[in-house]
């Protein structure tokens, strides 16, 4: 009976993967159906008048509806604390200036627009930020002489390594790992740097030998307006990031203070209005992915509950890596499986199969850092990805073609960090 119940799962996930990659099914959808046809699947009673009994109605979907709430405040305060950069002039500001200092050398330009907006989305990310840095540094690396392709990639290569450190993000994995905050920010650099690196040889490649193009290009109507800050305002970006990971102040806390010394720095006009607009305009941006982690949380507690995990967990464990080599080679070459919302991607399948790896026995820090890893290649090459869209029609370029001139760079800079931290994990 468990081989037909595990047959059964296992084609839910393929029939599932297979209309999100098709764009058939919106993952906001697809995690939710899959929670419930899993738990019918493996014999999860439906409703029991029982308190202490597992069930569909309280169990996944009330309960997995909130596993998530950890990490979904720190996205909203992490919009929020975006928005308030941007309305009161922050990231425009950061960005002019940094196009100053590379002048209008598309090699440099292009290698300063990737630490700068690194850093800007390190302390936001999301398709908001994406598209108000996006709609500012695509017309100014283009009319440096940089290919809409390549500049579309330099933004894509920024946020991922952004999102690496943000502070905001980190809590997906304190949920569903359950990991202490200090263990996760103590791996970013592990996770971030083989990426930073080979991100940078990618960008000097491509600009080398493919990059150029010619200097024009008409500014969307929706430009900034010119707004600048006072210098000492740019430092309010990283002060969320720098709480978190220098000092361990918790999430929240650290954003909110953020958000305060952007204010004071920055002595907008207004500053109860750019608050509380920001506050709506923020959790608008980050809806969707508000909408996936409720769909993630429902998931989780699915495979996790006794009747799925005794189906799933002697074919799971198979999958455990007993040593360096097994981490390597599983994480490493099946790391193309993070995009089209595949089992190793933290938005979608992946963060249910990383937690029965765990609760089939394998190390949870190892877990954290394969599917960080893992992340990186979802978050620069997947075709899913709503700004991957956005970048794709801004920049008049085919979306599958940034996933080809990508994936393999993204999953050698995956392979590099997995083979370094499997010195420190095994």
């Amino acid at each position: 009976m468990e081989t037909i119940q595990l047959i059964g799962i296992l084609l839910v996930f393929f029939i599932m993967v297979g209309l999100m990659m098709a764009r058939k099914l919106p993952t906001i959808i697809a995690l939710p159906v899959m929670a419930i046809a899993i738990s019918f699947i493996a014999g999860v009673t439906f409703m029991s008048s029982d308190p202490e009994k597992f069930t569909i109605v309280k169990d996944v979907l009330e309960a997995g509806s909130m596993r998530m709430s950890t990490a979904i405040s720190g996205l909203v305060f992490g919009a929020i604390f975006g928005k308030v950069l941007s309305k009161v002039g922050v990231t425009e500001t950061i960005i002019k200036k940094a196009a100053e200092l590379a002048g209008d050398k598309a090699l440099p330009i292009a290698l300063v627009f990737l630490a700068v907006c690194s850093v800007i989305f390190a302390a936001s990310n999301g398709l908001g930020m994406v598209i108000l840095v996006g709609t500012i540094i695509i017309p100014i690396m283009i009319s440096a002489g940089l290919s809409p392709m390549i500049s579309g990639i330099i933004l894509l290569l920024s946020s991922a390594i952004g999102v690496t450190f943000s502070v905001n993000t980190l809590a997906v994995y304190l949920d569903v790992l359950k990991l202490d905050l200090d263990v996760v920010t103590g791996y970013s650099w592990m996770v971030g740097l083989p990426l930073i690196i080979v991100s940078v040889i990618m960008i000097i490649y491509y600009i080398q030998f493919q990059g150029k193009t010619s200097k024009a290009w008409a500014m969307p109507n929706n430009a900034r307006n010119g707004q600048q800050v006072r210098a000492i305002a740019l430092i309010s970006p990283i002060v969320p990031v720098a709480l978190v990971f220098a000092f361990k102040v918790p999430l929240i806390a650290s954003i909110l203070i953020g958000i305060v010394v952007a204010l004071v720095l920055s002595t907008p006009k207004n500053p109860i209005h750019v608050v509380s607009s920001a506050f709506v305009e923020g959790i608008q941006d980050v809806a969707g992915a508000m909408g996936l982690m409720i769909g993630i949380g429902m998931l989780l507690n699915a495979v996790m509950s006794s009747e799925v995990s005794a189906i799933l967990s002697p074919a799971i464990s198979l999958a455990i890596p007993k040593n360096q080599l097994m981490f390597v080679l599983i994480f490493g070459l099946l790391s193309p499986l993070a995009i089209y919302r595949g089992p190793l991607n933290v938005w979608g399948l992946g963060s249910g199969i990383i937690s029965l790896l765990v609760a089939s026995g394998m190390n949870p820090v190892a877990a954290m850092v394969a599917l960080r890893l893992d992340s990186n290649v979802q978050a620069v090459c997947d075709p899913t990805n709503s700004h991957n869209v956005w970048i794709a029609d801004f920049t008049k370029t085919d979306v599958n073609e940034i996933l080809k001139k990508t994936i393999l760079w993204i999953s050698v800079s995956t392979l590099i960090g997995l083979i370094v931290s499997s010195f420190f994990l095994y």
